[in-house]
């Protein structure tokens, strides 16, 4: 038996613990990334195929004659043909809830950077601005609290539950949107009212056909002018175009991004030419607490000592309503 990791450089700095993964299949092939024209030598002889955004298309997957299991290091699995692994009988798992203190945490920095104006203080500072000032507290840049407000939750699972947790510790009102277009069910508010209503939107929900552009110009026009959206999801959910109008313009308070639908941006992204302060991205790392990036390799670890002893291994078939919520 043999197991290969595609782009391990993705998800350590040289600060993880493989023991658990060892204990499971040996030998391990740890490669830090790889281009497109290896993958096929790489995974000739391989049982085991875990990868964190590296794409296993048609082609690779059907190339790959001894592959058992396909282990994706992370939770979304759109890089996967997951139809190509039906056909060859090759399931496909992911690994769920081990980012969760970590995405929690990022959710609310994010919402508290933009809330309390914090780098346009800290640039004040920096510039020398407030040893000048005629006052012990320069006012410049308004500050707001979270307590009081009312989040909108996108996506209910396991981080929109996680979240909506540590929201109420802050004093904030919450609402649980229910999937667009669809009936209201209880504990829920339809997806326009809670667009509308919010002061902060945080979005929760994978990657599917219908969540693509689930924020675009239609649900930022429905948005307040003073509130905030925060996506710590997929990038591909918002549209990247209709959301920078909404910005440039005023249209909306500002937003929060650790996601693009491009990463890394290699191409350029019009949203990184943006340099105002009413937008915020971090590059895709809400998930990335060294905890974090440990818990996920232990759980690849049990993902795969679960398949060889056929016991439940994470399959992919039943993870978007956890995903979704």
């Amino acid at each position: 038996m043999s197991a290969v990791f595609l782009d391990f450089g993705s998800v350590t700095r040289g600060d993880m613990d493989c023991t658990a993964l060892e204990q499971t299949i040996s030998p391990w092939r740890y490669y830090d990334e790889t281009d497109a024209d290896q993958v096929a030598k790489r995974i000739s002889d391989a049982e085991v195929v875990v990868c964190n955004k590296f794409s296993l298309n048609r082609e690779i997957i059907a190339s790959a004659h001894r592959l058992k299991l396909i282990c994706i290091a992370a939770t979304g699995y759109n890089n996967i043909d997951l139809v190509t692994a039906a056909e060859r009988n090759v399931p496909v798992c992911n690994v769920r809830g081990y980012a969760t203190p970590s995405v929690v945490q990022h959710v609310f920095m994010l919402m508290l950077n933009l809330a309390c104006n914090f780098e346009e203080y800290r640039q004040l500072v920096n510039n020398g601005q407030w040893q000048v000032s005629r006052h012990f507290c320069p006012l410049d840049y308004n500050i707001e609290e979270l307590s009081g407000k009312v989040l909108g939750i996108i996506g209910y699972g396991e981080l929109g539950k996680a979240v909506s947790e540590v929201a109420r510790a802050f004093g904030m009102e919450i609402l649980i949107a229910e999937h667009k277009n669809k009936s209201v069910r209880p504990g829920r508010a339809a997806f326009d009212e809670v667009v509308r209503q919010a002061d902060f939107i945080t979005l929760h929900c994978p990657l599917l056909n219908e969540t693509r552009n689930l924020i675009s110009r239609r649900e930022l026009d429905l948005m307040k002018p003073s509130a905030y959206l925060i996506n710590t999801a997929r990038g591909a959910i918002v549209n990247e175009a209709d959301l920078l109008g909404s910005l440039s313009t005023g249209r909306i308070a500002g937003a929060g991004l650790d996601v693009l639908q491009e990463e890394p941006p290699a191409n350029g992204n019009r949203l990184l030419r943006y340099q105002q302060p009413n937008l915020i991205i971090t590059p895709h790392v809400a998930w990335a607490s060294r905890e974090s990036r440990q818990r996920l390799l232990n759980q690849i670890a049990k993902n795969i000592h679960n398949f060889y002893h056929n016991k439940p291994f994470n399959q992919v078939m039943d993870a978007v309503d956890q995903a979704s919520g």
